[in-house]
């Protein structure tokens, strides 16, 4: 199996074009209503005081959205109809920033609404981005920590490859075949999915898997996780160095920082839960945050309570 291959088309190119038809299809239904419902759009926004201002401002970005939208599905100009939505989120987010310092603003919608736009400009940059081809710098992530458990016992439990979804939380599968390859599938930037072929490239037990992403990944990456024995008879130091290409590059994996979901947190994440796995059988979660932090996720929190 070829990582991220859908039909007979570049892997990287389907998943660029289809997060393309994805963002025109939004700007069309988010366009769309705003012209015909500015006031109502207005007040999901959090804009509690209306006027034909406020309602002439809404149907100005409606219009826009439209525009945006039409010209992506042209299938001319693409990447430039994507750079020309960066610059209207640009345009969106001081617009709330705006609502946000006028009195009688409802807080919480305002916030809600920033976030979401905070997801959706993840999207524009990376699928912008990539329609430029642009592929990015490497960048690194690297967590460690310590698993009171002896070495043989953690090496093993990470060797599985198929059960790494169990704690990594943006994991959605890994599938290993005959020839000792692994197909992963995971959660991408705005939902979408990314795909990827692996080969281990060293393997001795209980000191050091290190492996690489094959031709075609959606995401170029290396990495390794190593195993030592913790001072003082503490368990076994796990220590895992990533190396990737994100999608979009710097600049996506940036805007990603500023949503809780750059990858430096995400290890950071994976790995007290791979501790919780090992040491207790199972990940210890509140119901607020069942998959690590994030921005979108804390808007959403609540006290913990027990799981059934």
């Amino acid at each position: 199996m070829t990582a991220g291959r859908s039909g007979d088309g570049a892997p990287g190119r389907n998943l660029t074009s289809d997060l393309a038809t994805g963002l025109a299809v939004f700007s069309l239904a988010l366009g769309t209503a705003e012209l015909a419902v500015p006031a109502a759009v207005a007040r999901l926004a959090g804009v509690r005081e209306q006027g034909p201002a406020v309602r002439a401002v809404t149907a100005f970005l409606g219009a826009r959205e439209v525009a945006h939208g039409a010209g992506i599905l042209s299938g001319r100009g693409t990447a430039a109809w994507v750079w020309s939505r960066v610059a209207g989120d640009a345009l969106d987010i001081a617009a709330l920033g705006a609502v946000a310092r006028t009195k009688g603003a409802a807080p919480t919608r305002v916030a809600l609404a920033l976030a979401a736009l905070a997801g959706v400009t993840v999207a524009d940059v990376v699928t912008a981005r990539a329609l430029s081809g642009h592929r990015g710098g490497e960048c690194r992530a690297t967590a460690a920590v310590t698993v009171n458990r002896p070495r043989s016992e953690v090496y093993r439990h990470w060797r599985d490859l198929e059960h790494l979804p169990e704690f990594m939380a943006h994991l959605r599968s890994v599938r290993t075949d005959a020839s000792g390859r692994s197909h992963w599938e995971a959660t991408g930037p705005a939902g979408t999915t990314l795909c990827w072929d692996a080969e281990v490239v060293a393997d001795r037990e209980g000191e050091v898997i290190s492996w690489r992403s094959v031709e075609g990944a959606d995401v170029e990456n290396t990495g390794s996780v190593r195993f030592r024995d913790a001072p003082g008879d503490r368990g076994t130091e796990v220590g895992v160095d990533l190396r990737y290409r994100a999608p979009g590059g710097h600049a996506g994996a940036a805007v990603a920082k500023l949503l809780g979901e750059h990858p430096d947190q995400q290890l950071r994440d994976d790995l007290r839960r791979f501790k919780q796995v090992v040491e207790l059988g199972e990940v210890v979660r509140s119901e607020g945050s069942p998959v690590g932090q994030s921005t979108r996720r804390r808007l959403a929190q609540r006290p913990a309570q027990p799981i059934t």
